[in-house]
């Protein structure tokens, strides 16, 4: 994985593919006390809207180890954050 700082990072797949994410945001929440990071590979759904992904992370140097959300509460967290991003652009 490459430097947060570079706005973007690659992963390799399970399958092999090597996989490009550009970084979108990134928060620290005092309610979990997690940092959360947000990213897109920038394909579009069924409805021509940009698929975005979540995850928590821990950086450890230069090295970012993402993990799984686990809880629907951190979930929402990260849509109602999502929403309030919306809502400023559409303003």
């Amino acid at each position: 994985m490459q430097n947060e700082k570079e706005r973007s990072f690659t992963i390799t797949d399970n399958l092999g593919n090597v996989v490009e994410y550009d970084i979108l945001f990134t928060f620290d929440s005092d309610e979990t006390n997690k940092s959360y990071i947000v990213f897109t590979d920038n394909n579009k759904d069924s409805d021509g809207n940009i698929i975005t992904y979540a995850a928590t992370y821990e950086k450890d140097g230069n090295k970012l180890e993402l993990n799984d959300i686990k809880t629907e509460k951190e979930w929402v967290l990260i849509e109602n954050l999502l929403s309030q991003i919306e809502d400023k652009i559409a303003e």
